[in-house]
This record gives structure tokens, C-alpha cells and sequence, in this order.
């Protein structure tokens, strides 16, 4: 068993990466925009493949064709169901009553779809990535995170959104606990109450530090999940701060900015290279007793993460 600190490494460069969204841009364009899928996966590839953990690098093994098929499925299973019921009776003209109840009926779809988006997301990024050829997987279905969306919808909505840190803490550990590298799984034993006072005081802030204090809160809790998420025997330690993610956040704006956009690759660069240059995993863990337990899941789940804008990785 080893107890040193162990980081993430990334090897990428902004040069490397902008020449990659110059090719995809292209692309896009002659395509009409089908090339989208495959420019996504190409960026993640690298991205990827730039990541290294003890000595081995990480892989990203998605495929554009899964990703345009978890887009056709999304849009057949979710698109077109919501633009019925949001948008045709207006454009119809069926009157004030059929409207509303149009759109009460989109609202309780995307309810519906927004723990599918949330999970199959999730599902499908873990199970396309590798470490030493060990894939990850969520092993988890949409279904058993349903209930806590619900109770979460509906407790801030009876609290005003003061119950928020409770559900962001159970809806962590759900995504967390049910994560593995292989046959072995990370923990989460944060809760809402450690966020609770820090969390409304960022909303009693809100308005005399310009909003700046819902982003100290953002940073805040952010170094707190992964302080609170385990690996075996290992914990997560964040070392970022509200100043440096301040500057960085800052600087990336100001550089895409100038550039008309150019600088993204860049910005991209500095953000990844920030959180892992702060991040490290302490404590005994013995990595070569993983053992491969690869899922088999498709991207539609993914493809519905992006259209509710749910998307959280890196690419």
C-alpha cells in the first residue's frame, strides 16, 4: 500500500487544441453542423489523452456515430414531445387555456427528462473513458435518482431554494458513490448542513457584493465535494480559492474576449490546468488490485444533458 500524494496531470497545450477547433470548425461549417458530434469527440480525445495518473495516461474511447444516434434518439424520445406541447397550441391558436396547459405539460416533461439527462449522462462519459485500459462506469439507472430530484424540486420550491444545499449534497453522493473505476468505487460523505450557513449567507450577499458572493459560494463548494470525495482508503484534497479561481475566471473572459473567441483553446488550457495544479488524492490505495468491469450503455442520455444545457465535462 502506498500513502503518497497523487496527481492528475494534464500534458495539453492551447496550441495543440486550437488547431483542433480550427479543423472542427471547418468541418462544422461544410457539414451544416453534422460534423458537431465527431468535433466534440475528437476535443475529448485529446483532452483525455493529455491527462495522465501515475503514469498512465487516460483514454476517451466515445464515437461521433454514437453520439449522432443518442441525438436522433434525444430528439425523437424528448424534442419533438416538448415542442408539441409547448409551442403548437400557440402556433395553432387554440387560446389562453390550451397554452397554459401546454405548457404545464412541457414543464412536468422536462421533469421527467432532466434525472434521464442527468444519469445517462453520466453513464455514458464513465463507461467511454479508461485507465490503463480499466474502464469507469456509473452503475446506477435515471430511475433510482428520479426520487431525489422530485423531493429536491419540491422542497426548494417549499423553502424558497433554502433546502438547495441538502439536495445538491444527495444528489453528489448519488453521482459520486455510484461511480467506479473499474470494480472499485469513490465515496462522498459530505452533507447540507456543512454548506447550509455558508450558503445563505451568500444569498444575503448576493445584492451588495454584486453576485460576487454566489461565486465565492460556488468555489466553496466545489472544494468541498471533492475534500469529501474517497477513493478506498484515499481522500480528495482541493486547494483552490475564491481569489484564484477569480482571476483565472477573469483573465480567460478578457483573453476569449480580445480575440473574438480565438483564446478559448487557451482558456480551456488554464482552467484544466488550474484545478488539477490544486487538486491531489492523499492516502493508502492499492491500485493494482482494480479490476475491469466494463457497462454497455448508448449516448442518449448524454445528447439529453445537452439539450436541458446539462453538460459538466471537460469537453
Amino acid at each position: 500500500m502506498e500513502n503518497d500524494k497523487r496527481n492528475l496531470t494534464f500534458f495539453g497545450n492551447g496550441g495543440t487544441l486550437f488547431g483542433i477547433h480550427l479543423v472542427n470548425l471547418f468541418l462544422g461549417l461544410i457539414t451544416l453542423g453534422i460534423y458537431f458530434f465527431w468535433a466534440r469527440v475528437k476535443v475529448r480525445k485529446y483532452i483525455w489523452g493529455q491527462l495522465e495518473f501515475e503514469g498512465d495516461r487516460l483514454s476517451y474511447h466515445g464515437t461521433g456515430l454514437e453520439t449522432l444516434k443518442g441525438w436522433l434518439k434525444a430528439l425523437v424520445i424528448f424534442g419533438i414531445p416538448y415542442f408539441v406541447v409547448s409551442q403548437l397550441p400557440r402556433l395553432m391558436g387554440l387560446g389562453r387555456v390550451f397554452v397554459i396547459v401546454g405548457g404545464l405539460f412541457s414543464v412536468l416533461l422536462i421533469m421527467v427528462f432532466i434525472p434521464m439527462a442527468t444519469v445517462g449522462s453520466r453513464r455514458y462519459r464513465l463507461s467511454r473513458t479508461a485507465w490503463r485500459g480499466i474502464r469507469f462506469s456509473f452503475q446506477k439507472v435515471w430511475r433510482e435518482y428520479v426520487p431525489i430530484f422530485l423531493r429536491g424540486m419540491i422542497l426548494n420550491l417549499l423553502t424558497l431554494g433554502f433546502y438547495s444545499p441538502y439536495y445538491q449534497a444527495r444528489r453528489d453522493k448519488f453521482l459520486i458513490a455510484n461511480s467506479y473505476v473499474g470494480n472499485r468505487n469513490f465515496e462522498y460523505d459530505g452533507n447540507g448542513d456543512d454548506l447550509f450557513g455558508s450558503y445563505f449567507l451568500s444569498l444575503v450577499l448576493a445584492i451588495p457584493t454584486l453576485f460576487f458572493s454566489l461565486f465565492w459560494y460556488h468555489v466553496k463548494r466545489t472544494r468541498y465535494v471533492w475534500d469529501h470525495t474517497t477513493f478506498g482508503d484515499a481522500r480528495f484534497e482541493c486547494m483552490i480559492t475564491f481569489g484564484g479561481m477569480f482571476w483565472l475566471y477573469l483573465g480567460n473572459f478578457l483573453m476569449v474576449l480580445f480575440t473574438i473567441g480565438f483564446a478559448y483553446p487557451w482558456a480551456q488550457v488554464r482552467s484544466i490546468n488550474y484545478l488539477l495544479t490544486n487538486l491531489s488524492l492523499n492516502g493508502p490505495v492499492d491500485l493494482e488490485t482494480i479490476q475491469q468491469d466494463a457497462q454497455s450503455v448508448n449516448a442518449t442520455g448524454e445528447e439529453l444533458s445537452s439539450f436541458l444545457d446539462l453538460d459538466f465535462d471537460l469537453g
